[in-house]
């Protein structure tokens, strides 16, 4: 066997584990670099669904307040504008979202509920008004059923963009979703 023959082999194992260290590197940088942005994105998720939960939340009480009586209907006017602009911007920040997992029919639902809040909301201003200038008459019931349904609406899109929220921060594959919502449903 020739002498560069005896010093060759050694340098070509070398160099094969070599390579397949790297290899093996890259692939590990890969996950880690996809549990980091899974980790993020279930931050953000996390983070946006507290605030939303914490600013509904504050609103719903004072509408609550004004529809059972506690409360002049005029009073909680600059709440209900700072709500509305709050959920504006969520629903921006929502739009923006994107994660290691294909969640765009999630992103899409909450992103409905954002909407389905801020008409809400709309709902009650009107009622609100219509309480703050008529007193007796049909209006008045038109007031009335308008701040509930706007409170109803608003409880109801605050407790679905918690679910939706949760589904985004799991990082289950949509196939998962359905699949455990299909379960529910039998």
């Amino acid at each position: 066997m020739p002498a560069w023959l005896s010093l060759a082999l050694p340098i070509a194992g070398f160099l094969a584990l070599v390579l397949i260290f790297v290899v093996i590197l890259r692939r590990t940088g890969r996950i880690v670099g996809l549990s980091r942005e899974s980790d993020r994105f279930r931050r953000s998720v996390e983070d946006l669904s507290g605030r939303i939960d914490t600013s509904l939340g504050g609103v719903i009480e004072r509408i609550d307040a004004v529809r059972r009586h506690q409360v002049p209907p005029d009073s909680i006017g600059d709440n209900l504008s700072a709500a509305r602009d709050a959920v504006e911007r969520y629903e921006a920040e929502a739009a923006k979202l994107h994660g290691p997992v294909p969640a765009d029919d999630v992103r899409a639902a909450l992103l409905y509920e954002l909407e389905r809040a801020g008409r809400a909301l709309e709902m009650v201003a009107h009622g609100c008004e219509l309480l703050a200038t008529l007193r007796s008459g049909y209006r008045e019931l038109e007031a009335q059923t308008a701040v509930k349904r706007g409170y109803l609406n608003a409880l109801h899109a605050r407790e679905a963009i918690a679910r939706h929220a949760d589904n985004l921060a799991s990082g289950r594959t949509m196939t998962e979703r359905r699949w455990l919502s299909s379960r529910l449903n039998d």
